[in-house]
């Protein structure tokens, strides 16, 4: 049996990732594909437990290092328990979120050393990178706007200011400048069917490549 693929969804609050991860898992449940849809932080029983800890509560319950280690405990228990199983039987795993998060929250953003971030990816994810990210880009004055209309309890990052949102977001476009052949940058800031049609072509190129 053939590897599955991993795509993974990235972007700034408000930028409509799980409405189009819901689209896309749909969409390819449809085609007959085993889809597996998760999340991060979480995705497994231990990653869930550690979510309550970094997105519930003040601003500065942690530091950038500190949630950059819960992170890290998390996406190890999620690869092990959910993501690595899922691909060894041929799935296509799409998670909200993944190690890129990281490295624009608590680096590009918070300030964490990129060097002691990539140490910790080497160590904790080894083989297993997404075959196709999608960072879904609009402006972060925007993406703030439509979060704040979600209320809850899981609001913690947003409430870190404009300004290091606006550092988020230029995380995220450096990433993706720097691997051009695994992100595709989709304009977030336009009707929802236009964004799941731009996801749905990058998807399927991506899907035609690994077809055995």
């Amino acid at each position: 049996m053939s590897r599955g693929v991993f795509i993974t969804f990235e972007g700034g609050e408000g930028a409509g990732k799980s409405t189009q991860l819901r689209r896309l898992s749909e969409r390819l449940a449809a085609r007959g594909r085993e889809v597996v849809a998760t999340r991060e932080p979480g995705g497994s029983p231990g990653a869930e437990a550690l979510r309550a800890l970094l997105v519930e509560g003040a601003a500065d319950r942690w530091s950038p290092m500190s949630e950059t280690l819960l992170l890290y405990a998390a996406r190890a228990d999620h690869l092990e328990r959910l993501i690595q199983p899922a691909l060894a039987r041929g799935a296509v795993v799409i998670s909200d979120r993944f190690a890129d998060s990281t490295r624009a929250y608590q680096g590009a953003a918070g300030g964490v050393a990129p060097g002691f971030i990539d140490a910790l990816e080497r160590a904790v994810l080894g083989e297993t990178r997404p075959d196709l990210t999608l960072i879904l880009d609009l402006p972060a004055e925007r993406g703030l706007a439509r979060a704040a209309g979600r209320g809850g309890a899981e609001a913690r990052f947003e409430s870190k200011g404009l300004g290091f949102h606006q550092r988020l977001r230029d995380g995220f476009l450096a990433v993706a400048a720097a691997e051009p052949d695994r992100c595709v940058v989709i304009d977030a800031d336009q009707p929802l069917d236009a964004v799941s049609a731009a996801v749905a072509a990058a998807v399927d190129a991506v899907l035609a490549r690994s077809a055995p």
